[in-house]
């Protein structure tokens, strides 16, 4: 099913300094960008919920433009993860930082959110 396939008006909310949505035909993704940590975590949470609010999301949070990423973070990935598997969908991570794979690593997330290192179909013509 694509994202958001029975809710044909699916506006995703507006960009805001820390992240902008996407929603195209096979999954949405969210883009997150600078610092993320208790101060800017609302910015990601907003845009989390609305991306795994319909039925079977398939969600990629893209990190690669992240400059700091906190347990603060971390906590909202994992609540917009099970809120995707409680609604049939999924949530990845895409993020070629070794930094972010640390951080993963270092809080038993990383079997949870293998990360991407691109966007499935990206830079293909």
């Amino acid at each position: 099913m694509t994202p958001h396939a029975d809710d044909r008006a699916f506006q995703p909310p507006a960009a805001n300094p820390h992240a902008r949505t996407r929603a195209g035909s096979r999954f949405t993704v969210v883009e997150v960008v600078g610092e993320i940590d208790l101060a800017t975590v609302a910015f990601l949470l907003e845009h989390l919920d609305a991306a795994t609010a319909g039925p079977q999301p398939d969600v990629l949070v893209d990190l690669r433009q992240v400059d700091f990423f906190d347990c603060s973070g971390l906590r909202v990935l994992c609540r917009a993860e099970s809120r995707a598997r409680e609604r049939g969908g999924r949530l990845r991570v895409v993020s070629d930082a070794p930094g972010i794979r640390r951080l993963l690593g270092g809080a038993g997330l990383l079997a949870r959110f293998p990360p991407l290192p691109a966007i499935p179909g990206e830079g293909r013509n």
